[in-house]
């Protein structure tokens, strides 16, 4: 009986294909147990993809228990979210991670200076945001690993060189790399795609070392891509572009801040906590004190459209900068 094999398997058969690490041969995997036709034609098939599927997680719980680390597993610390960062040899990754976090990296003219992920902290006003370089790519290279780290992340931040010659040839190997691993949808997405919806990242192509740019490229930029992702438009001789950057970035990563306040006492307007759009009053609970969540009866808030102090009920919406102050039974 022939397999009669879907495209979606061959999609997921191809990713297992690029994989460079053991976390993204797994995921692979799994899709292709989820989309490979159920029938005596491929009974084999589906035990051999089990069989391999199986090995592959104990290699893995095996590494984790025996202390293996992972060079591109980033902590998240505290921040409103993390950023990853995407582009080939010299698009100006570390440039924009020095300029905007102070993180210790280095800067060259020459290809291939970052070797592994860089952490930074970027701010949006008060919000953290976690700016990770990550080493570049090329049609024939990526480091093992990284894949797993674009995986994870929440955004990821896709650099092209304004100044390049041809900066249409570095936008189209970033979209190769992100379609082939089904971080964004295909060119002619189908239907039956919602099996590989888990696995997309939004993203924002960031257009580098403008000031170096010829009149009119930006634009040309902006038409090619304007049906894959939203872009913006940056110098690390513009501090204001990188303030935009910043902007857009906490816009797309779709987070509201939201500030603590004591009964009795002022508001903290500092420090404050970020939480997923749509986000109620009870997840803002959950994420101050887990235990006592579930003892939360009602919260006052402060607020634009609101009369100061108005009570809320525990799934009441917060909007971004709302001030709030929880009360417990």
């Amino acid at each position: 009986m022939p397999a009669n094999l879907t495209p979606e398997y061959k999609r997921a058969e191809e990713m297992f294909r690029q994989a460079g690490s053991t976390e993204e041969k797994i995921t692979a995997l799994e899709l292709m147990l989820q989309t490979i036709p159920k029938h005596k034609g491929t009974d084999h098939m589906q035990a051999d993809l089990k069989r391999r599927l199986s090995k592959l997680k104990t290699e893995s719980a095996s590494k984790k228990k025996s202390g293996g680390k992972d060079l591109f597993h980033v902590p998240r610390g505290t921040s409103g979210g993390q950023v990853c960062m995407l582009g080939t040899p010299n698009s100006g990754k570390s440039s924009i991670l020095a300029y905007t976090t102070h993180a210790h990296v280095q800067v060259a003219d020459y290809p291939f200076s970052t070797i592994g992920p860089v952490p930074g902290i970027m701010m949006h006003e008060d919000v953290p945001i976690q700016l990770v370089d990550m080493p570049p790519i090329t049609p024939e290279h990526v480091e093992p690993g990284q894949i797993g780290a674009y995986r994870q992340c929440d955004l990821i931040l896709v650099n092209l060189d304004l100044s390049a010659v041809d900066v249409t040839e570095e936008w189209e190997v970033c979209l190769d790399f992100l379609r082939q691993r089904n971080f964004i949808l295909p060119e002619n997405p189908k239907q039956d795609e919602d099996v590989f919806k888990h696995l997309l990242r939004p993203c924002l192509a960031a257009c580098t070392k403008t000031d170096l740019a010829r009149p009119g490229d930006y634009e040309v930029m902006q038409e090619l891509c304007a049906d894959t992702m939203p872009m913006t438009r940056c110098s690390i001789h513009e501090p204001e572009s990188l303030k935009q950057l910043a902007f857009d970035i906490f816009k797309i990563l779709d987070i509201v801040r939201i500030y603590s306040k004591l009964p009795g006492k002022e508001a903290e307007l500092k420090d404050p906590f970020t939480l997923p759009c749509g986000s109620t009053v009870f997840d803002l609970a959950l994420k101050v004190h887990r235990e006592l969540a579930e003892n939360l009866k009602f919260a006052r808030i402060w607020g634009e459209g609101k009369y100061p102090g108005q009570q809320v009920p525990r799934d009441y919406i917060l909007q971004d900068k709302d001030v709030i102050e929880l009360h417990f039974h």
